[in-house]
């Protein structure tokens, strides 16, 4: 009997022994996984796209005069002082040659503009004579006047008389004038180029300088070449005073706030602090490298750095222009990592003190590249997990990886 009791006590150890084995070897093993802690922290809803720097105000040196633009003196990136700093020399053109028809109009005109002068110095001679007639007829009005040979009114219109001949010689003289100088203007249209294509003067050329102070940003006419009056020579402007032109995505741009920060990158050197100046009031239509028609707004943003802080920056870089249209200060996130779909909510998993998972749904708000805020669902200091695989699902085990 205590051998029967004895086997049955061993039968019984090892069968314990077999099942502990068994259930040690088949249980479900916990879930690895990474793990995120709720906090409060700011978040800040951006849009960004490409942009180029362009220098706030630019000054363009036009040619006074159409004729020879020389050589330009200064090179792209000289520095110019405002009304000192020669940036372009322009030799007026010279005369063109004249046809066979056009010489003699202007040879017809000139000789009539000689007889015309002729005409205007005889009746200058006209009046003079007759000035000198009349100051004698007064003269002689005025001496039998004292003897009261004359009447008061004789002497009156003898002084009158005076006055209109000397304004007669006045006109007359104004005239000789006049025609002289159609005379002269005749006489040029006659001239022609001299033989070297210049007027043989020192100062023949006409000097233009810098309009402001700042560098040469564009030379359009490097070498010698003949303009027309008004065509672009030089630009110039401060490299100090650079902004920012985004083309942003229309549904983008009315979400932009007055004055909105802005964080100017991709340039080359650390993040430059920017400010949102104007978003323009119209829109353009460009065509995505996709060959998608969208709709675009410029955007111009002033940079709030100061020029030490962005060395070698200038007109016409490309940057990446990150705006900011929304600020959440001291708000719950919750990564995006964790964040899913169950039906038409969003839902995480919590990881809770006993180490196993709890589905639980949320209702989120503003979001970033990173995280979103929690309106309502956990609490600060709860732990998610991060990119939950199928392995996971309510009531299982965890353990972090």
């Amino acid at each position: 009997m205590a051998i029967s009791l004895r086997k049955t006590a061993l039968i019984l150890a090892g069968l314990a022994v077999a099942g502990g084995l068994a259930y040690w070897t088949f249980r479900p093993q916990p879930v690895a996984v990474d793990l995120a802690t709720i906090d409060r922290g700011t978040l800040e809803v951006t849009v960004s796209d490409d942009g180029q720097t362009r220098i706030t105000d630019i000054y363009t040196v036009s040619a006074p005069v159409a004729g020879t633009v020389q050589r330009t003196p200064g090179r792209v990136g000289d520095k110019v002082v405002a009304r000192e700093t020669v940036v372009a020399v322009v030799r007026p053109a010279t005369p063109a040659l004249l046809d066979t028809r056009s010489r003699r109009e202007a040879q017809a005109a000139l000789a009539a503009a000689n007889a015309a002068v002729r005409l205007a110095d005889a009746q200058y001679r006209e009046a003079e004579t007759e000035l000198e007639l009349v100051r004698a007829e007064a003269g002689r009005i005025e001496e039998l006047g004292r003897r009261n040979i004359v009447s008061d009114r004789s002497q009156q219109e003898a002084r009158a008389a005076v006055t209109r001949a000397e304004a007669r010689l006045a006109s007359a003289a104004a005239s000789t004038e006049m025609r002289r100088r159609e005379r002269e203007s005749a006489q040029a249209r006659l001239e022609g180029p001299e033989a070297d294509g210049s007027n043989g003067d020192d100062d023949c050329c006409i000097t233009v300088k810098a309009p402001v102070d700042g560098e040469i940003l564009t030379i359009h006419h490097e070498s010698e070449a003949v303009v027309a009056a008004g065509t672009v020579l030089v630009e110039i402007g401060d490299p100090a005073e650079l902004e920012v032109v985004a083309e942003l995505l229309s549904a983008d741009a009315v979400r932009i706030p007055p004055q909105a920060d802005a964080r100017i990158e991709g340039w080359g050197g650390p993040p430059l602090e920017a400010r949102v100046r104007r978003v323009e009031p119209t829109g353009f239509t460009k065509v995505s490298a996709l060959g998608i028609e969208e709709q675009r707004v410029r955007t111009i943003i002033d940079l709030v750095a100061p020029p030490e802080d962005r060395p070698g920056l200038g007109h016409g870089y490309r940057v990446t222009a990150r705006i900011t249209v929304e600020r959440h200060e001291d708000a719950l996130l919750v990564p995006l990592g964790a964040l899913f779909r169950q039906g038409a909510d969003w839902a995480v998993f919590v990881a809770g003190g006993d180490a196993v998972a709890r589905l639980r749904t949320v209702e989120l708000g503003a979001r970033d590249a990173r995280n979103s805020v929690v309106v309502s669902g956990l609490e600060e200091g709860e732990t998610v997990v991060m990119h939950p695989s199928d392995r996971v699902a309510e009531g299982t085990a965890l353990t972090q990886r």
